[in-house]
């Protein structure tokens, strides 16, 4: 854990989050600045900078979460499609460094677009939003 990592002190529990799911590797959560609703983010608890950075095991672990998650968010929000997003570097648009995973749900039209302009959401709509999502484990 580093003490400056946002991402690290929610894994520790230091900071609240809306959990959607969490194993011995991982936890996702929904973002608190999401582009649409049902943002989630997947995040190693092990702190690990970038892709590049992170461990061959734990990339390995997080496809099928991804994928199962898009699934419950498919189900949740019927979106009419899904962004998978991961940036590394401040020229890629990586602005927290520590290695995580986007899963955005999109709606023809929604001109949603991450610069700056995260939608308005409330805790009790993430609270909502998560208790849609949530995932129990990997089937």
């Amino acid at each position: 854990m580093l003490n400056d990592c946002i991402f690290c002190k929610i894994i520790a529990g230091d900071i609240p989050s809306h959990k959607v799911y969490e194993d011995e590797r991982l936890l996702a959560i929904l973002d608190v600045f999401p582009t649409t609703r049902g943002h989630v983010l997947i995040l190693p608890k092990a702190h690990a900078r970038d892709f590049f950075d992170l461990p061959a095991e734990t990339a390995a672990a997080i496809l099928p979460v991804a994928q199962a998650l898009a699934g419950r968010i498919r189900a949740a929000f019927q979106p009419d499609g899904l962004n998978v997003i991961q940036n590394n570097g401040a020229a890629a648009g990586q602005s927290v460094f520590h290695y995580h995973m986007h899963l955005i749900p999109r709606w023809e039209g929604d001109d949603a677009v991450r610069q700056g302009k995260p939608m308005t959401v409330t805790a009790e709509d993430l609270a909502e939003f998560a208790a849609m999502i949530q995932l129990k484990n990997i089937e």
